[in-house]
């Protein structure tokens, strides 16, 4: 619904009215208020607040529990982009570019553009005017290249309005232009592929510079992630007590401790936490337990080593390691006393031992290392290392896996609010818009979840297709 259509809902119905607390007689608002709010509430970042004040009264009520049980899983959400190829992309920042300083400053950008560009840039810049073949694309590029370097030398300049080169667009042109071109012996050249940013930096679009790509197994969009987190206790409604949103490069592993940031900032930690096996690492166990003494139940990656993979050779569980002393004794009794503490390709620390290399008669269900070269270890500190292993040991558990089935209900939660609430597709540009869209709908979908617990409309199961129905029968 649009704010149009909000408004003239809240002039002419009487269910709007009654919801407001409005009388019959209110003649409503205009609906640039609406805009208004939510440029204030961005501005404030105060879209948790709104939430903030629904949860209030369940929390009164005794409906939502403090340190309960909560559940997080995230979706992917769709800018509200068209989606344009480099060539576009790069004419497209150009055009906006000229089109931000022409409401500006208009008598100076008339001196300083040729007629040729506004054959180029005068109306959007679509893949069919342009040209079809990968030489004449490449020349074109090129020669915006040249144009845009000369847009922007000439905003830089010192005679030039001052204010243009603070304008966001012409700030994205930079940006866009370091990312796509290069000047070799004087020439504007287009970058090769290989020689650009990675996907994760890059800019799709002038008209909303916080959308990024993003892939997830065989999904890939532009976009933002939502994280969704809801209570789930028993006998209690589940409601969604915190809604993030990121950049869709932003992995989950990176948003744990920023929810959990979150909760705290706003009393409402749980005791447990479940979530998936992108959520979890060996410090984020610790540091979750340790700091805001929450336990985080999610699968640990299974060790991948060979030994282990084979459940028959040697893998690090079969070690002693000796933390006092800074040594590890393997099964057959051998000590490595070469302890070094390092940092591994995601930068946490990590220490790597390595042992003698005399003749071993277990050597073949220890290391498959040529030249008689050492088996070495690496392992986290003592902390996180029991904590992966006690993790690993829980997780092979009926008892874990009964646990755990809590998790899946959140998969629901994801489907509700892109299903019913229009999660998945933005209404609005930029990241902190997006992110304010999300809380609403949390709103919405939290008044829903309420409505049905207090009229008693039980928990839908569960959809099973018709065909799938007929099994018990057929049985």
């Amino acid at each position: 619904m649009s704010d149009r259509q909000a408004a003239k809902a809240v002039r002419s119905r009487i269910d709007w009215k009654y919801s407001l607390g409005l009388e019959l007689s209110d003649s409503g608002f205009d609906f640039s208020v609406l805009c208004e709010f939510r440029r204030r509430l961005v501005d404030g970042d105060l879209g948790l607040v709104l939430l903030d004040a629904l949860l209030a009264r369940p929390r009164d009520q005794g409906l939502l529990k403090a340190r309960g049980q909560q559940r997080t899983d995230a979706t992917h959400v769709l800018a509200a982009i068209l989606q344009i190829n480099r060539l576009e992309n790069i004419g497209e920042t150009l055009r906006a570019a000229l089109n931000a300083v022409a409401a500006v400053a208009p008598d100076w950008l008339a001196r300083q553009v040729s007629p040729e560009w506004f054959e180029r840039y005068a109306v959007r810049v679509e893949m069919s005017r342009l040209p079809k073949g990968e030489t004449e694309r490449q020349a074109l590029a090129e020669t915006m290249g040249t144009d845009g370097h000369a847009l922007l030398a000439a905003i830089y300049d010192p005679a030039a309005p001052i204010g243009l080169r603070h304008l966001p667009v012409v700030r994205t042109l930079r940006l866009t232009w370091i990312r796509q071109f290069l000047i070799e012996e004087g020439w504007v050249r287009l970058r090769q592929s290989a020689d650009t940013p990675p996907a994760s930096l890059n800019g799709y679009t002038p008209y909303d510079t916080d959308a990024r790509f993003g892939k997830k197994r065989d999904i890939t969009w532009i976009g933002y992630n939502t994280h969704l987190s809801e209570t789930c206790d028993p006998g209690e409604p589940h409601v969604i007590v915190n809604v993030l949103t990121t950049p869709a490069p932003m992995t989950d592993m990176e948003v744990t401790a920023l929810v959990h940031q979150s909760l705290a900032s706003r009393n409402l930690l749980p005791t447990t936490h479940f979530v998936d096996a992108a959520y979890v690492d060996a410090g984020l166990l610790t540091a979750s337990r340790a700091d805001r003494g929450i336990e985080l139940v999610g699968p640990l990656l299974p060790d991948t080593s060979w030994q282990a993979q084979a459940a028959e050779g040697y893998d690090l569980s079969a070690f002693r390691i000796n933390w006092d002393a800074h040594t590890v004794t393997c099964p057959q009794g051998r000590i490595a006393t070469h302890w070094t503490l390092t940092l591994d390709k995601l930068g946490s620390e990590s220490i790597r031992v390595s042992f003698p290399r005399p003749a071993c008669a277990a050597r073949p269900q220890c290391t498959h290392a040529r030249d008689g070269n050492a088996r070495t270890l690496s392992f986290r500190p003592q902390a996180e290392h029991e904590a992966i292993q006690e993790a690993r040991r829980r997780q092979e558990t009926v008892e874990w896996r009964q646990q755990y089935a809590r998790r899946a209900g959140i998969e629901g939660t994801l489907s509700q609010a892109v299903g019913r609430f229009g999660l998945r597709r933005c209404r609005y540009i930029g990241l902190r818009k997006t992110a304010l869209q999300h809380i609403f709908t949390a709103v919405a979908l939290n008044l829903a979840r309420i409505d049905a617990w207090l009229t008693g409309k039980p928990v839908a199961k569960t959809r099973t297709s018709t065909f799938a129905a007929l099994l018990p029968a057929v049985s």
